[in-house]
């Protein structure tokens, strides 16, 4: 076991696929000779030459096609966005054509690729470029959807999506990528982690946060707030939403009897409310206290460094909507 960044899992995930097998490739803006926006695929260049790791010009729709293209003849391509606000451009590729191919052939084509970039805010880079769109692609009947939280899940669950069948979206975060965690070395043997499973990353029995991507690390320290006052936290990193874990978020709920869903993305009609209303029909009887959501603000995100803090989840607003769902102050 070593602590490496979580960039640098990402660029080992690709990597170990890429020598693996010989049909993955990789195309983006700048992945190859500028060595990733990111640096998360610095040195894939020089390693796998430019048929294997393809720059690409300022044209979501058309590389996004191309990998589309690339993986109905049987390849396995990994499309990089710079960000996925950008995957906009894309979107009618993503959603008319892969997430519906193996539908609407009968089964005869499918699309084994991976869509992947940095998503939801970073700092000060405006409101064209702070968005969650996770929630969009959640939304897509076709589509498997996956956002880590930490190194070893992103390193796991890359390199799981790229072996799969059918289109993933793989949603980072820019304000991860040099977060360290612990990832075992190669030599322990292959670290694969399943699509659809959550994490429990700290156990509790007072209240359930639930959250994903960089908002787990904050609900994380919205249970060390309520720790100095008496509240077990459990935080569930949900790692994919979709498919979703309803076992492991049913059996924390019956655990605690209280929940409370965190994520940056708008609240209207997000990944948060799906949440909810499975919880309620589920484990309704479970309940002793309403479901309460934290999540970004419903406006676009400002530049104002201030302004934009206060329309993220905060460790404070995790910890007090727990308070209330727990009856406290």
């Amino acid at each position: 076991m070593r602590e490496i960044r979580y960039r640098e899992a990402l660029r080992e995930a690709i990597a170990e696929e890429m020598e693996r097998d010989a049909r993955v490739f990789i195309v983006g803006e700048e992945v190859g000779r500028y060595q990733g926006a990111y640096k998360v695929t610095e040195g894939l260049f020089d390693r796998f030459g430019a048929e294997r790791v393809i720059d690409a010009p300022i044209a979501e729709a058309g590389f996004a096609g191309v990998g589309i293209g690339a993986a109905m003849v049987g390849l396995r391509p990994i499309v990089e966005f710079m960000t996925w606000n950008f995957s906009a451009v894309a979107f009618d590729q993503i959603l008319s054509n892969a997430a519906k191919l193996r539908q609407m052939s009968g089964g005869q084509v499918s699309c084994p690729i991976v869509f992947r970039g940095p998503n939801g805010s970073a700092r000060q880079v405006g409101a064209q470029h702070s968005q969650s769109m996770e929630s969009f692609y959640a939304h897509v009947p076709g589509l498997k959807v996956v956002a880590p939280a930490f190194p070893r899940d992103a390193k796991g669950l890359l390199k799981t999506a790229i072996r799969d069948d059918d289109p993933v979206c793989f949603f980072e975060c820019e304000t991860l990528y040099n977060v360290l965690g612990e990832v075992p070395e190669p030599s322990e043997g292959e670290l694969l982690v399943e699509l659809g499973k959550a994490h429990v990353a700290r156990a509790g029995t007072d209240v359930s946060l639930i959250s994903w991507s960089r908002i787990t690390h904050v609900a994380l320290q919205a249970a060390e707030l309520l720790a100095g006052e008496g509240i077990s936290a459990e935080v569930v990193d949900l790692r994919s939403l979709r498919p979703l874990d309803e076992a492991t978020l049913v059996a924390s709920l019956a655990k605690t009897h209280r929940a409370v869903v965190a994520h940056e993305g708008w609240p209207y009609g997000g990944v948060g409310a799906e949440i909810v209303d499975r919880l309620q029909r589920l484990a309704f009887d479970e309940l002793d206290a309403p479901i309460l959501r934290v999540s970004g603000a419903d406006f676009p995100m400002p530049y104002n460094a201030k302004l934009e803090q206060a329309c993220l989840p905060q460790p404070q607003t995790i910890a007090e909507a727990a308070r209330k769902v727990c009856y406290r102050g």
